[in-house]
């Protein structure tokens, strides 16, 4: 990874990245942003946004919402239309996850005719 984090940080969030020595507050809020944007059950409360807001600019804040919306944005969109990686992940559990998933898809794909996936036409 040329340009963010190291191999040993994607890793570790994928650990308890709240009490990890690897990820300084700044991150851990970051992180935690990421968490309360992207499930349901979660929210950004007032009491978090002064967190953050303790820690960073407003135009971070923007900047850095907007990134994770976007992520959760094309985690939604894009398996509509099947678009993959690419290969971009370099840890190897996702990337054997990513293609199980990949396979079991176009296995399920291959099991309809465009008129069962598409009854509409």
């Amino acid at each position: 990874m040329q340009n963010g984090a190291s191999a040993e940080k994607v890793e570790a969030v994928l650990g308890n990245y709240r009490k990890n020595p690897l990820f300084s507050l700044r991150e851990r809020l970051a992180l935690e942003l990421a968490e309360r944007m992207t499930y349901t059950g979660k929210r950004v409360t007032d009491r978090f946004f002064k967190r953050l807001n303790r820690q960073f600019r407003d135009e971070e804040l923007v900047e850095l919402a907007a990134v994770i919306a976007l992520e959760n944005f094309r985690s939604k969109f894009n398996p509509v239309f099947a678009v993959e990686s690419h290969g971009f992940c370099p840890l190897p559990a996702i990337k054997q996850a990513a293609a199980i998933a990949t396979e079991r898809f176009h296995e399920a794909q291959s099991k309809f005719t465009p008129a069962q996936a598409n009854p509409s036409r």
